[in-house]
């Protein structure tokens, strides 16, 4: 074995040939995620088409602060193409072409020209010519436009024009679809990047496909906008030299932030959102002279934190967590900062607003008296999820996660909330080990609604669930990424689904805001028939494009009815149809298609107009006679079926 292991070596060859230099744009095409992260089709907001957007946006945005140009056009044509237009100073049209297509090259380096820059490493806008298939730049300057044209990163034409425009920026980019395959924006995730941009940068109007978005009030509209939950108080608002604040305490269970940075969303916090935690938490206990616990002060808390920092540093390319500990080279830190302004200004605030403070307090001491009732409960309910072997018995954990990993890709982590053992069984032995965790529920859940976050410990299903989640004190040490519900496409898989989401919406709200709750999609129907059946050309030649073994069979996943018919007409005729109708059914062979990459997932979301507590109280409330009046009002009979669907089962 070792001798053909040396000869196999021997005949490996490592010449001048194996040496190679990429270009700038060469290497971002080869590794796209060094750069955007991931890739994706828009389904998700952290897909790289949404990177690419921000990256464009974002120097629009740093001509705003340098009080150059008040508005922003964006339009997005078919869901495909985007066009940014902003009537700022232009790019120094002598350097056009290097600073759309050389990296490290900008003007973000000369911190007096761009003090509190979120773009500071001059890759950007070059990372967008890279990845799309067309990409064009145009500056507009003192009456003279230069526009430089390119395809996947490579120039195709440079000219300079007389015009009439104003000063300004354009850039048009059409993400390259061998890349982001499938890939659409969606008008919902790029509402919201834009209405942030708004809420951070008063004054500032975005033009998107035709509607105007701005913000008058700042992180006080930001706060009005997202709440689902009343607040208690009115929201106090408050800003300073490089820093906003704003609040306010609801009855809902948790700790709710929303944080940024130089325009930046940072969606997994940093150091300045941890500064406040701590701040205001201390603040409010020294103003009350009780000795509250910091928990007890931030439960049903609702806030955002906006905070300006010289050249920050962000904990990856995407800039989603600060880790700057100071707010300029050599200054003062964040957190003394953060912390000298919440001490002064909300300590005074309290003062001048007793009203106001009184009715925080009194919700301060009502969370501290529940927590109190359920110390004995949440004692003993610890004590058994430890004793119940999680990583044994109801948890089957990824590799990220153990000691001898480095956790490096959180990110990428997710866990699957499965119902029975063959469910579970199925997808524990396709999952990815190293990403994918598998938690199996035990029967139907409990309906939470309504109910105090007592049950979550006397529950055993779910204080494991908690404890496997790591989500007890918030989601600063939740363990996965991504949340995914997997249950059975039938009634009792979806009544399950909605009782876990009922869970999380009762207890742990900011789960689902933070985008971290899923649902998997799995085929309803597998549609296949024998090759020598099929006479369609085009089906056959794209069969026979992947590698390895030709099958007997070609087959179909649907996960519609549409796509069912869509697949009886491709394959047939006399195709087999089989109906999926549970999970456990799948062999794992094929389940490994339905949980890999290109998984299809719906994300939970929740938004103020959501209505969700209207919801939650007619379908899951205690007015059982009129639910049995919708149900009976709205029922199916068995014979007003299609008769088409015979032929399924």
């Amino acid at each position: 074995m070792e001798e053909n292991i040396i000869i196999e070596n021997e005949q490996v060859q490592y010449t001048d040939d194996n040496i190679r230099h990429l270009s700038d744009m060469e290497h971002v095409r080869t590794r796209p995620g060094m750069y955007i992260g991931r890739l994706g089709d828009g389904s998700l907001p952290e897909d790289g088409i949404y990177v690419l957007l921000k990256e464009v946006i974002d120097n629009s945005i740093d001509e705003f602060k340098m009080n150059a140009g008040k508005r922003i056009e964006i339009d997005i044509e078919d869901n495909l193409r985007v066009t940014v237009r902003d009537y700022g100073r232009g790019i120094p049209q002598g350097k056009l072409v290097e600073a759309v297509s050389v990296l490290n090259t900008g003007g973000k380096y000369d911190s007096k020209a761009f003090k509190k820059s979120v773009g500071l490493n001059g890759v950007g806008v070059k990372a967008v010519n890279a990845l799309s298939a067309h990409f064009e730049v145009r500056s507009f300057r003192e009456g003279q436009v230069r526009s430089v044209t390119f395809e996947r990163g490579v120039m195709k034409s440079d000219k300079t024009e007389n015009t009439q425009d104003e000063n300004g920026t354009y850039i048009f980019f059409e993400p390259d679809n061998t890349l982001f395959k499938n890939y659409q924006f969606h008008d919902d995730i790029v509402e919201i990047m834009l209405r942030n941009y708004t809420y951070l940068n008063t004054g500032l109007t975005i033009m998107y496909n035709g509607r105007r978005i701005l913000s008058r009030n700042g992180l006080e509209d930001l706060l009005n906008d997202n709440m689902t939950t009343e607040g208690i108080y009115p929201i106090i608002h408050l800003k300073g030299e490089d820093i906003e604040i704003a609040f306010t305490h609801t009855n809902q269970y948790g700790e709710e932030y929303h944080s940024f940075v130089n325009g930046q969303h940072t969606t997994q916090g940093g150091t300045h959102q941890s500064a406040f935690k701590e701040h205001i938490a201390r603040t409010i206990k020294e103003f009350s002279g009780k000795n509250f616990e910091y928990t007890d002060i931030r439960n049903g808390i609702v806030a955002a934190i906006a905070v300006n920092v010289e050249e920050p540093m962000f904990e990856s390319q995407t800039k989603i967590k600060l880790g700057s500990l100071t707010m300029s080279p050599n200054g003062v830190s964040v957190n003394k900062y953060v912390g000298d302004f919440i001490k002064t200004e909300v300590d005074n605030y309290l003062h001048k607003h007793t009203d106001v403070a009184e009715v925080m307090l009194q919700k301060v001491s009502e969370s501290e008296k529940e927590r109190k009732a359920m110390a004995g409960v949440t004692k003993l309910a610890r004590e058994r999820a430890k004793k119940a072997n999680l990583h044994n018995r109801k948890l089957r954990d990824c590799r990220i996660h153990f000691s001898d990993v480095k956790n490096d890709r959180k990110e990428e982590s997710s866990i699957f909330i499965t119902e029975g053992d063959s469910a579970s069984g199925s997808i524990t032995k396709s999952r990815d080990v190293n990403t994918q965790a598998v938690f199996s529920l035990r029967g139907k859940p409990l309906n939470s609604f309504g109910l105090t976050k007592k049950v979550v410990y006397e529950n055993e299903e779910f204080n494991l669930l908690q404890a496997a989640l790591d989500i007890e004190d918030g989601l600063d040490t939740l363990r996965y990424n991504k949340v995914i519900v997997a249950t059975d496409a039938d009634v009792d898989g979806m009544h399950i689904r909605l009782l876990i989401i009922t869970f999380f919406l009762q207890f742990f709200p900011e789960l689902i805001k933070k985008g971290h709750v899923y649902v998997l999609q799995t085929p309803l129907f597998r549609v296949r028939n024998r090759r020598t059946k099929i006479k369609n050309k085009k089906v056959l030649a794209e069969a026979d494009q992947g590698k390895g073994k030709k099958s007997d069979f070609i087959t179909r996943y649907c996960y519609s009815e549409e796509e069912r018919l869509n697949a009886i007409s491709e394959l047939g005729p006399e195709p087999e149809i089989t109906r999926f109708k549970g999970l456990g059914e799948i062999s794992p062979d094929e389940f490994v298609n339905f949980i890999g990459p290109d998984m299809r997932l719906e994300q939970v979301t929740l938004h103020k107009n959501d209505q969700v507590q209207k919801l939650l109280e007619y379908y899951m409330g205690k007015n059982t006679a009129e639910r049995q009046n919708f149900i009976i009002d709205n029922l199916v009979v068995e014979e007003d079926r299609p008769e088409e669907d015979e032929e399924i089962y």
